[in-house]
Formats: structure tokens, C-alpha cells, sequence
């Protein structure tokens, strides 16, 4: 008797249903770079006509159509912007408060983001709940209190007054704790029993390791101080202590401004107001793209 055969096996058939998913994702790719491609022309357009035009003659300005690339490029416009407005005082100006407020927010919101990160003390919930509350406070609502508060004290035109409302931000505290949650407690406990203070944990083991949280707060607090303009309008009276968007707000307010210069000093003035905030990004960018990919996982 022989022994049963084994049935053939039968020709197994691809799926097609790979195939067919990999034609949409091939033809959706480069379309997605098209898309974020008009995006960034979109937005950087403006941008791209304040620099060009800062280098325009006044025909080129008034020119209809409007030209894009100057026919004559000149530097007319920065030296009329410097004879008509005291422009190194105005940046000087500028530059204390946006570094003041930079540094005073680094470490007192780092101070704070630790303490409720990684200390144990009683109130630590109500006090990160009133941050929190603090995020959802519009800002306008602040200037008439602080207004009150700063004119009380006699900051009004001085240098602390431009700075002392602004020395630490609720959004600030709330990205270091966020940062600094991640740590392990176990590197802090290690540090405490081989006899290390908190001032020492703070500044030469936990401060190391929240860079990229530290860059996205600098370039976030630096942006913010050096283009406010609500604030420094109010606090100040003197034109002494005009900050660059105060500066050029009045000059473009001066009925004799078409006279000086026209449109090609404003596009100077600002092309110089925006030139520290791409240095500051640039030099902080790696540090700044690390912090916002790893800002999801904390």
C-alpha cells in the first residue's frame, strides 16, 4: 500500500495592496514639499521686500509696477536713517533691556522651574497653578497696574522700569519645570549624599542638562523684549530711553519724514531692528530645534 502524496502547493500571489499604497505616498511626498515650499515664499516675502527695499533708490520705491531686485543699490537709506535719528543710542537702548531681560529670565525662571520640578515644600501645587492661571492672563490687562506700580516707585524712564516687569514670565517657569521634570531623581539623590548643596545640584548638574530648554527660552524672551513696543512707549517720555520700535514708530509719524528719507529709511530701521533677532536664532538654532523636538516627550 503506498503512501498518501502530499497536495502541491499552490502558487502563492503577491498582494497588491502594498503596490497600490506606495503610489499615493510616492506622489504625496513631493507634493507635501511644494506645499511647505509656497509656504515659506508666502512668509518670508515681506521679509524679503524690508531688505531689498532698504537698499532702494527713491525712484525704485515709487516705481510702477513695483520692482523686486533694486536697478541701483545704495546705502543712502542707512546713512539718512543715522544723520535724522540718534540710531547707536536707540540700539544701545535696546540692546540693556532685551540682555537684562534675558539673563534676569533665565535665572529666575530656572530657579523656579526647579523648585517646583524637583523640591518638596508645602504650597509647591497652588503655586504652579497660579502660573498657570498667569499664562492665561492677557498681557494688555497688566500695563495700567504696571504703569501705577512703576510710576509709584520712580522707574518711569529708567532703564529698571523697562525691565523689572518682565524679569520673569509664567511661560518661562512653565517650560524649565516641563525641562527639568525629566531629569531622574536619582542623579539628584546621588548628588545630595555625596554632600552636594542645591545651589550646586542647580547650577553644575541640572542646568547642563536643560540646554536646549535654555536656548528656546532665550530666543523666545529675546524676541519678545527686543520687538515690545507697548511697554517702552508708556514708560518712556525721554527720547533718550527710546528703544529701536519706539524710535522708528515716532520717525514714521513725523510729517517730515517723506522729506528726510521717505519709505527706504523705515525699510533701513527696520531691517536693522530684525538683523539681532536672526544673529541670536542662528547661533541658537541646534539648541533651539533640539528643545522644540524634545519638548512632546517630557
Amino acid at each position: 500500500m503506498s503512501a498518501p502524496t502530499a497536495p502541491a502547493p499552490t502558487p502563492s500571489v503577491a498582494p497588491e495592496a502594498p503596490a497600490r499604497r506606495r503610489r499615493p505616498r510616492r506622489v504625496r511626498k513631493p507634493l507635501l514639499y511644494v506645499v511647505a515650499s509656497l509656504g515659506l515664499l508666502v512668509m518670508a516675502a515681506p521679509f524679503l521686500w524690508m531688505a531689498l527695499s532698504a537698499f532702494k533708490t527713491r525712484e525704485d520705491l515709487t516705481a510702477s509696477p513695483p520692482v523686486w531686485l533694486p536697478t541701483d543699490w545704495t546705502l543712502d537709506n542707512f546713512s539718512a536713517l543715522l544723520d535724522q535719528l540718534d540710531m547707536p543710542r536707540y540700539f544701545v537702548n535696546s540692546l540693556i533691556v532685551a540682555v537684562l531681560v534675558t539673563v534676569c529670565n533665565l535665572l529666575f525662571c530656572s530657579m523656579l522651574g526647579y523648585a517646583l520640578a524637583k523640591l518638596e515644600f508645602t504650597g509647591r501645587s497652588q503655586v504652579f497653578g497660579l502660573v498657570l492661571a498667569a499664562l492665561m492672563v492677557p498681557g494688555n490687562l497688566l500695563i495700567l497696574p504696571l504703569y501705577v506700580l512703576m510710576n509709584r516707585l520712580g522707574l518711569i524712564d529708567t532703564y529698571a522700569g523697562l525691565v523689572l516687569p518682565f524679569a520673569a514670565g509664567a511661560f518661562g517657569v512653565f517650560l524649565m519645570r516641563q525641562f527639568m521634570q525629566s531629569i531622574p531623581d536619582e542623579l539628584l539623590e546621588a548628588a545630595r549624599i555625596d554632600g552636594a548643596g542645591e545651589w550646586y545640584i542647580f547650577w553644575r548638574i541640572v542646568l547642563p542638562l536643560v540646554r536646549p530648554a535654555l536656548a528656546t527660552l532665550t530666543i523666545f524672551t529675546f524676541l519678545g523684549s527686543w520687538n515690545n513696543f507697548v511697554w517702552p512707549l508708556i514708560a518712556t517720555n525721554d527720547p533718550e530711553k527710546y528703544t529701536l520700535p519706539v524710535a522708528l514708530a515716532t520717525f514714521a509719524n513725523d510729517p517730515n519724514r517723506t522729506v528726510a528719507g521717505g519709505n527706504g529709511m523705515l525699510m533701513a530701521g527696520s531691517l536693522l531692528v530684525v538683523l539681532p533677532v536672526l544673529l541670536v536664532f542662528i547661533a541658537l538654532q541646534r539648541h533651539f530645534t533640539q528643545g522644540i523636538a524634545t519638548a512632546g516627550l517630557k
